[in-house]
């Protein structure tokens, strides 16, 4: 279970560090021209990179939205699923303050947003929490579509991490304008503490609503796309 945890709590800290890094340290500079399509990529590509990293030890996860629809899904251990979430967050929290250390070295450094996610003011594009809500349910609904689609075992064996990676950066493309894009409720809190905005106070709904979606998307697939699937060498859990 130690190692479990362990590369949970590494994939996820990757995640937020290279994925709020380029938001962060990359994106904040114009001239480098990789912009919401720069991030979308930076996303997809941690997942991608630690799901054939560490996923044969853990599933990963790296997200407690996707543990929790796994679990609704069947594909995962409702008693592992607190052990999951601790190290996700832990590894969210420690990848953000690594990168305010760094991004804090810069002269004149201003935290402002620092990649958090949010709603009404605190929305790139000033939607709603409304909009944000629905965005967030859908998305990560479709996530776990993605997940537990491409892990099957009717689908292409190894191909999974691609199909879930580039999942996660067209995620990006579509709602980096509406919520800074979440669906992962561990690397919404980690980066939330350190803005100098109000996110901490609009973390509740990245949590909430990931969380539906991932439990509606699971039942979705589990009721509806695939209801005669056997478990038997389905790669959603590591060994």
């Amino acid at each position: 279970m130690i190692r479990k945890l362990g590369a949970e709590f590494f994939g996820t800290f990757w995640l937020v560090f290279g994925g709020c890094g380029s938001a962060v340290l990359a994106a904040a500079f114009p001239e480098l021209g990789i912009g919401f399509v720069g991030v979308s990529l930076a996303f997809g590509l941690t997942v991608l990179t630690m799901a054939y990293a560490v996923g044969g030890i853990s599933g990963g996860h790296f997200n407690p939205a996707v543990s929790l629809g796994l679990a609704v899904g069947g594909r995962f251990s409702w008693s592992e699923l607190p052990g999951y979430w601790i190290a996700q967050v832990l590894g969210s929290f420690c990848a953000a303050g690594t990168l305010f250390l760094i991004a804090s070295g810069q002269d004149g450094f201003s935290a402002g947003g620092f990649a958090s996610n949010g709603f009404g003011d605190l929305s790139p594009g000033g939607y709603s929490m409304q909009a944000v809500l629905i965005a967030e349910v859908v998305l990560t609904a479709f996530f776990l579509l993605i997940i537990l689609g491409s892990t099957s075992n009717k689908a292409p064996a190894g191909f999974a991490p691609i199909a879930i990676g580039l999942g996660l950066t067209l995620i990006h493309l579509i709602s980096i304008p509406v919520s800074n894009t979440s669906v992962n409720p561990a690397r919404s809190t980690g980066v939330a503490f350190y803005a100098e905005t109000a996110a901490v106070s609009q973390v509740w709904l990245f949590w909430v609503a990931p969380l539906i979606g991932a439990a509606l998307g699971a039942l979705i697939w589990k009721l509806v796309l695939s209801p005669d699937e056997s478990l038997e060498g389905i790669g959603g859990e590591g060994e």
